[in-house]
């Protein structure tokens, strides 16, 4: 009986010994821990990090960007989907963090901000002046889920006061608005009056489609003239307009055309694209 007990308790010491050496395995290994805050403003994102004792950051932003700074800054170039990693080391151990991003599609356009540079970045929707394309040289479009951006570089000057028409297919379809000033659209809207310096009207169209027949309307805050640089004889500008103010800009897509005329109304000055070609198609299903 005794060899029995001496030979239970030896087995219930090995087995407390292995229970003992097993919990203070388990709190000897820890899991290391890096995590790090972002803030997505538009197409650029702030990465903060939040865990202490790190050294040697070595961020992956996941679109070929890399950056080496503790809470880098980074500008995705558009709408995507993005995997941001960051290796470092916490307190002498390796560890690694990553998150996913999604950049919605945004604009670099800023409005009023006193330069007109940010337009370098727009790059798609383009528009050169045709052969009657008269003062117009060059316009270019851009869109967020809020606006639709414009600007033009035209052959004038502001105090011209030059009145500007905005016919607008908001619903990119012929089967509504009016069939005419320029080819492949239905024109919901017209926006008329001298933009830069007094601003325009808004008005949708009502009645039959080949009547020139525009209800005046009462919307307030549905544009935005921004920046107006005047160089010699050539003056460029920017404008702004809110899709949720104007009926049918919330879609997928839209046509515009724009025309200019003296302040007198008795000269034609020019259109871009050309009077009665195509209007531009601005797709905006991103």
């Amino acid at each position: 009986m005794k060899n029995i007990k001496n030979i239970m308790c030896l087995l219930l010491c090995i087995a407390a010994g292995t229970i003992l050496s097993s919990c203070k395995k388990d709190r000897i290994e820890k899991l290391t821990d890096l995590q790090y805050d972002l803030a997505v403003d538009g197409n650029q994102v702030t990465f903060t990090t939040v865990t202490t004792g790190v050294t040697g950051y070595k961020w992956d932003f996941g679109d070929g960007g890399s950056s080496t700074d503790a809470n880098p800054v980074h500008e995705y170039a558009g709408k995507g989907k993005y995997v941001a990693t960051l290796s470092a080391t916490v307190n002498g151990k390796a560890a690694e963090a990553s998150t996913v991003i999604r950049i919605a599609k945004t604009s670099p356009v800023k409005i009023g901000d006193n330069t007109l540079t940010d337009w370098d970045k727009v790059t798609a929707n383009v528009l050169t002046a045709g052969p009657n394309g008269g003062i117009f040289r060059t316009a270019k479009f851009d869109y967020d889920g809020n606006y639709i951006y414009f600007y033009a570089e035209m052959q004038s000057k502001k105090e011209n006061g030059d009145i500007f028409d905005f016919y607008i297919d908001s619903d990119n379809s012929t089967a509504t608005g009016l069939l005419s000033a320029f080819a492949d659209g239905g024109f919901d809207i017209l926006l008329e009056g001298q933009l830069l310096t007094s601003g325009v009207d808004i008005f949708y169209h009502t009645g039959a489609q080949n009547s020139f027949s525009f209800a005046q309307q009462s919307i307030s805050e549905a544009y935005t003239v921004g920046t107006i640089v005047q160089s010699g004889d050539i003056m460029k500008f920017e404008m702004r307009i809110a899709r949720g103010k104007l009926k049918g800009l919330t879609g997928t897509g839209m046509r515009i055309g724009v025309m200019a005329t003296k302040s007198d109304w008795s000269v034609t000055l020019g259109s871009i694209p050309d009077a009665n070609s195509s209007a531009f198609l601005l797709d905006m299903s991103e």
